[in-house]
């Protein structure tokens, strides 16, 4: 059987028809990429299964990276999730109150993915967690302001492109500089996956505007093309950026990047005495309590 998402979903959303939208080649590109995506989240999820709980916690941030993508790439693949918005230029003859079709679960996919890319990385360099903090809601404002312009059919879609560029280049001085210098004083093994996976995840970000120009800013490549263009930045920029970065992480526990997690058997001191058990290495008989007196240690 042929794709059949097109006709089956057809091109129109509460009535309103886009004038440019995916062919059964776009949409045949956005199945090829939903299956590499889930393809990865369960060889991720196997190679997670190698590794013990305490020191999972790259590995999850990984997987939902490639789960969220995989979902968000199934919804295109099928021609759902896109709202039809009227464009500021036209081409190939296209008049005014012609309609191109936006795909919004893209941005719904960015705005849990990219924070959890960061996410992989900051924690690698062990940075404070107030920078981290407020190195997401940067990229939250980088992603829900070009979803807006996207949205937007007038030229003041470009103002919220500029918001967008503005809080990149914000994540960029984090990531390239402060987080850099973070890394360096966790070790040579540390800085060298942290350089790798940043270098590799902002080179491809800067190429990210340049598509949504375009794309949904400029009406320049169809949305064919644009399924590819995107396709290829997300496949580099999430599975493929997920086997660098677990295989740079192979040999560096979480407790060395100030990650101590403790598994169910670890159980705290504090509930151990709650329960009634002996606390570790206390004195046997001896009270705490306000004013209560000291019990003899000892016979007499």
């Amino acid at each position: 059987m042929g794709n059949d998402a097109l006709a089956a979903n057809g091109d129109t959303v509460d009535g309103y028809t886009a004038d440019i939208s995916i062919t059964v080649r776009g949409s045949d590109a956005y199945w090829a990429i939903f299956a590499f995506m889930a393809l990865m989240t369960l060889l991720f999820i196997a190679h997670c299964r190698t590794k013990p709980r305490t020191e999972r916690v790259f590995h999850y941030i990984t997987i939902s990276i490639t789960l969220v993508a995989s979902i968000a790439y199934f919804a295109m693949a099928s021609n759902l999730g896109w709202a039809s918005i009227l464009v500021e230029f036209f081409r190939g003859g296209k008049v005014e109150g012609t309609t191109r079709e936006i795909f919004y679960v893209r941005y719904i996919d960015w705005v849990i993915t990219t924070p959890l890319l960061l996410l992989d990385i900051l924690l690698t360099a062990g940075m404070p967690w107030p920078t981290i903090l407020f190195t997401l809601l940067l990229d939250e404002v980088m992603i829900i302001t070009g979803l807006v312009g996207a949205l937007v059919k007038s030229s003041y879609k470009w103002g919220f492109f500029t918001f967008g560029c503005v809080a990149f280049l914000l994540i960029v001085w984090n990531v390239a500089w402060v987080g850099r210098r973070h890394a360096s004083a966790l070790g040579s093994d540390v800085s060298k996956v942290y350089l790798i996976t940043s270098v590799w995840t902002l080179g491809l970000w800067f190429l990210y505007p340049v598509a949504w120009g375009v794309a949904e800013g400029g009406n320049v490549i169809s949305p064919d093309s644009e399924a590819a263009f995107y396709g290829t930045l997300d496949v580099l920029a999430k599975p493929i950026f997920g086997i660098l970065f677990l295989w740079g992480h192979r040999n560096i526990s979480a407790d060395r990047l100030g990650l101590a997690i403790r598994d169910y058997q670890q159980v705290p001191r504090a509930a151990l005495h709650e329960k009634g058990d002996p606390v570790p290495g206390a004195r046997h008989g001896v009270h705490n309590g306000a004013g209560a007196e000291p019990a003899v240690v000892g016979g007499a």
